[in-house]
């Protein structure tokens, strides 16, 4: 790590002047953060990026938080003495794992989140998707990969019906930081777990984001050859799923983000959450921290 005091104040200014035209470009501009992985679970990690929401706020953009907290629930359920069960990598939410869900994501993470963002200047706000039906809801159909006909019951698993952004717009407008948990609502007052990546997606074209930045435990895209692919087209990554060179945990995460993409986000980052301060480097600088997916 860099010692800041030895960097003379020259190149410190010439740092700062550097993200200038940055800031001016992204003034006033909606910025969605899916904050999750281990940028989440490290302590140093955390604080980073509560600056980092922080500072985006304090130069003009206006972040919108929106988390997730797979571990977190895993942990709760183990202290209850249940064992998750997954379905074609979604988790199968009963009742009561549902209201594991609900107190982990929109009490402690949620709660955490907000108290770090406001300790380190910010004024945040927690939200589900219930304040100001925010995020309607149906329950998930998820049928299976291999047979059509065969359709999964993975319980409280949500599907978005309606995002509705009021609500997100009006914190916004008086300063706030809104912390979204990706708990929707159905028509009978029901709550739904839904993917923390695709409720961000879904809020960063909705809110008619400039940027949709995806914090994750990984460098961003990657070919063949390990190396980093620091800028995609929609089109390259449907070539390179094709070719098998993205596949897994990947898939999901890119499906939201190509939407976001194709419904008109300019710039969707895959970002290595691992490294202090990544967000600020990969939106302020011209460095590449991660992949960016451009809309065109």
């Amino acid at each position: 790590m860099t010692d800041l005091q030895s960097i003379a104040p020259r190149d410190k200014a010439e740092i700062l002047a550097q993200a200038l035209p940055y800031i001016r470009k992204f003034h006033g501009k909606t910025m969605v953060i899916k904050y999750g992985g281990n940028a989440m679970t490290d302590p140093e990690l955390q604080q980073d990026f509560a600056e980092d929401v922080v500072l985006l706020k304090l130069v003009g953009m206006n972040p919108v938080v929106v988390h997730g907290g797979g571990p977190q629930i895993e942990q709760a359920l183990k202290r209850l003495g249940k064992k998750g069960e997954f379905i074609q990598g979604m988790r199968v939410t009963d009742s009561e794992t549902m209201e594991v869900v609900e107190w982990v994501l929109a009490g402690e993470v949620q709660q955490d989140i907000v108290g770090l963002i406001n300790q380190a200047g910010g004024k945040a706000v927690g939200l589900t998707g219930r304040d100001g039906g925010l995020i309607r809801a149906r329950k998930l159909r998820m049928v299976d990969h291999h047979d059509p006909a065969v359709e999964h019951d993975v319980g409280q698993v949500g599907d978005i019906v309606e995002i509705d952004p009021a609500v997100v717009k009006a914190l916004q407008d008086d300063a706030f930081i809104p912390v979204v948990s990706p708990i929707g609502f159905g028509e009978h007052n029901e709550s739904y777990n839904i993917n923390a990546d695709v409720v961000a997606s879904r809020l960063a074209t909705v809110l008619q984001a400039e940027k949709l930045v995806m914090l994750t435990n990984i460098p961003g895209v990657l070919d063949k050859a390990g190396e980093l692919l620091t800028e995609l087209t929609p089109q390259q990554i449907d070539a390179l799923i094709a070719d098998g060179t993205i596949s897994g945990g990947m898939l999901p995460k890119l499906a939201g983000a190509i939407d976001a993409a194709k419904a008109g986000v300019n710039a969707v980052h895959i970002v290595d959450g691992r490294v202090p301060h990544s967000m600020l480097l990969e939106i302020l600088t011209d460095q590449a921290y991660g992949t960016m997916i451009r809309s065109e």
